[in-house]
């Protein structure tokens, strides 16, 4: 289960960093990737990616957003694209504003009795409200 991540120009797993730590950047953890395939793949909209950031609300601040993004990804945005464990190529997008604030995180993929989800594992976050949805930095 090795997801590649490519972020233009560059080649890199996607649980290594870019070699400039002061490119701000995130990590999709496999789990995620799969995941993403997996829902992709149920929309069954063609050229689909994730996109993941941050709006300002919530309870504590901020609020994670992960959404379905059709069409190509803006001027602005990063783009992640990997590779799920079965081949299915999966691109997330991120605007860079969403990224100094996720800068460092890590998307995982959560299944357990009570939830199943993605979830961002945030080393900028100071706090987060008790439903797990909202931040702040």
């Amino acid at each position: 289960m090795n997801a590649a991540m490519t972020t233009s120009p560059s080649t890199t797993k996607s649980d290594v960093p870019p070699t400039s730590s002061k490119t701000p950047f995130i990590r999709i953890a496999p789990g995620a990737v799969d995941a993403i395939a997996a829902q992709v793949k149920k929309r069954g909209v063609e050229g689909t990616a994730l996109r993941v950031g941050i709006r300002g609300g919530g309870c504590s601040g901020f609020s994670y957003v992960i959404e379905f993004h059709d069409g190509e990804p803006h001027s602005r945005d990063v783009v992640y694209d990997l590779t799920a464990s079965d081949g299915s190529p999966v691109r997330v997008v991120v605007d860079k504003k969403s990224l100094i604030y996720l800068n460092g995180s890590t998307l995982e993929w959560e299944k357990t009795l009570m939830r199943q989800g993605f979830k961002f594992v945030n080393p900028n976050e100071k706090a987060s409200c008790g439903c797990g949805h909202s931040f702040t930095v």
